[in-house]
């Protein structure tokens, strides 16, 4: 068994983190925490890891399929195809964004860390996210933008 201090989480620094200048003020937040990096890089991700590291099944595909529909509907969007695919189209965009442009990926150490990284992160819904973490102080994104 490892000590608590022991503990390490992955970490993936987005394209657009990298676009707008970001790395340094949110790698700082992580060390500020008491958090060590124990490796980190810049690289340009593959499609296919992607969607390995995402993982979804198809009843998540489904669900989200299912907002996407509705959300639609809600809108006057016409619906051109099944609940799934809408689901499929979520991971596809993300996998599109993360392949535009290099990342930074990171391994960061100690006490909590995976509790303490999403702390720090924040809700994935920007504008719910907290302000005081990385999303909510950084992002200038929503699910509606997402979505359109």
């Amino acid at each position: 068994m490892k000590h608590p201090k022991e503990e390490k989480t992955f970490i993936i620094l987005k394209p657009d983190t990298i676009q707008r200048s970001l790395v340094g003020n949110i790698i700082n937040r992580f060390e500020k925490t008491g958090l060590k990096i124990v490796h980190m890089e810049m690289k340009v991700l593959d499609a296919d890891r992607l969607w390995k590291h995402y993982d979804k099944d198809e009843k998540w595909f489904q669900e989200k399929g299912n907002v996407s529909i509705e959300s639609r509907k809600q809108a006057g969007l016409p619906i051109e195809k099944e609940a799934i695919d809408y689901g499929k189209d979520i991971i596809q965009g993300l996998v599109s964004f993360m392949t535009a442009s290099p990342v930074v990926v990171m391994v960061v150490e100690g006490n909590s860390a995976v509790g303490i990284v999403k702390k720090l992160v924040g809700s994935t819904e920007p504008l719910t996210s907290d302000i005081g973490t990385i999303r909510g102080d950084l992002t200038i994104d929503s699910y509606n933008l997402s979505n359109s």
